[in-house]
């Protein structure tokens, strides 16, 4: 028997009516959107709108046509940030990002866009003071994440959003470990690209993500892919309307057909449901760990300005391995965590669990205080016989 918890990777289980939504578009609609005027063709196109006007609904957007599917948040954070920076612009991110984020505006780097990093503290928190200093006369936009994959660290979205707004710069936001289980509000938050992804806590399958735009920035991003869209077909320009304009070739639509039964599933949940059941989780894990010789938590020791993701690092990385603690929790008790440097060096390097990394357990809205239990008695176990 296993116990899954790396949820900050993708969510498992899903909940039952996406596996079901899928196969229903697979073996009883199965056609494309905007290319024909059949019956099943109009199905298709509704369940389209009816996904993306949700997450119009939950991301507090201006309209449905500003919702653009992609394959994942990296694709959807590659297309804001080289669609809308050009040489000799500079970007701020803060010190905690992805490489979904760092790697992108590394290639730009070699393009002549220069960024800058806000720095946060050990605990991967951001220094807001930090900010404004950091601005330049060419700073064009901050990108920053919600919530570090890493150590679970939450960022203040909604103050740095305020200094953007009075200072005139685009804010871009990767939501891919919120959204779903914390509020992500575009207009209270001054956002003015949110990137998500459909995986994690929005509870759907992988292969499906999007972002969602402000009104009024798509003419200021050039599109990345451009193809076939089903509209304005006779002319070989990219259409300039949303969100043809950054739709082009066929999409994942029995993805997006998942996605929407999931976001029906969020919807059904009380509000801070989620994560009231998830941060009840981390705070029984905390505690059991908090005894635990020869680990330290890398990130907040406690449930404020957190979510539900927990890694541990070596007190001293030459003497206890945690890629081995890893194997043997998942070879001899099925404990299911992730381990390594979770494509965030620079997060670590923060952390100072730079090279040797963690192990990260992420919790979910399918778990139980049991599972928790079980992982810490197996933990225990594992550090007893090292």
């Amino acid at each position: 028997m296993s116990i899954y918890l790396d949820n900050a990777c993708t969510t498992f289980p899903k909940p039952e009516g996406v596996a079901r939504a899928m196969a229903d578009y697979v073996t009883r609609v199965g056609v494309n959107i905007n290319r024909g005027s059949y019956e099943s063709a109009w199905t298709a196109g509704n369940i389209v709108f009816d996904t993306r006007e949700a997450l119009r609904t939950l991301f507090n957007a201006t309209d449905c046509k500003n919702v653009v599917f992609t394959r994942n948040v990296t694709e959807s954070l590659n297309v804001v940030l080289k669609g809308f920076l050009k040489p000799g612009d500079h970007v701020l991110c803060s010190a905690m990002e992805h490489n979904a984020v760092m790697r992108p505006l590394r290639q730009l780097e070699r393009l002549g866009v220069e960024f800058g990093r806000i720095p946060c503290r050990a605990d991967g928190s951001l220094i807001l003071e930090a900010v404004e200093p950091l601005i330049r006369a060419n700073t064009r936009a901050i990108v920053m994440m919600h919530a570090s994959n890493v150590s679970g660290t939450l960022m203040p979205v909604a103050e740095v959003g305020e200094i953007c707004a009075a200072r005139g710069l685009r804010f871009f936001v990767d939501t891919a470990q919120t959204v779903g289980v914390l509020p992500v509000d575009m207009q209270a938050m001054h956002i003015d690209a949110a990137c998500f992804t459909g995986h994690k806590g929005l509870m759907g399958p992988q292969g499906i993500g999007g972002f969602v735009l402000a009104e009024g920035l798509a003419a200021e991003l050039e599109p990345l892919i451009a193809g076939g869209t089903g509209s304005i077909s006779h002319t070989e320009d990219i259409p300039a309307f949303m969100p043809d304009r950054f739709e082009a070739g066929t999409l994942n639509l029995p993805g997006i057909a998942g996605l929407g039964a999931a976001l029906a599933w969020v919807a059904e949940q009380a509000p801070g449901a989620v994560f009231a059941h998830e941060m009840a989780l981390t705070a029984r894990f905390l505690e059991g760990v908090a005894g635990l010789s020869g680990l330290r938590i890398a990130g907040p020791g406690t449930c404020e300005g957190r979510t539900g993701v927990v890694s541990l690092a070596a007190a001293d990385p030459d003497a206890l391995d945690v890629a081995q603690i890893a194997d043997d929790l998942d070879n001899t008790y099925g404990i299911q965590t992730r381990v390594g440097l979770h494509c965030a060096p620079n997060a670590h390097k923060t952390l100072g669990t730079f090279p040797a990394g963690t192990i990260r357990f992420s919790f979910g809205a399918f778990n139980t205080p049991d599972d928790i239990d079980a992982a810490l008695a197996a933990l225990k176990e594992v550090l007893h016989g090292v």
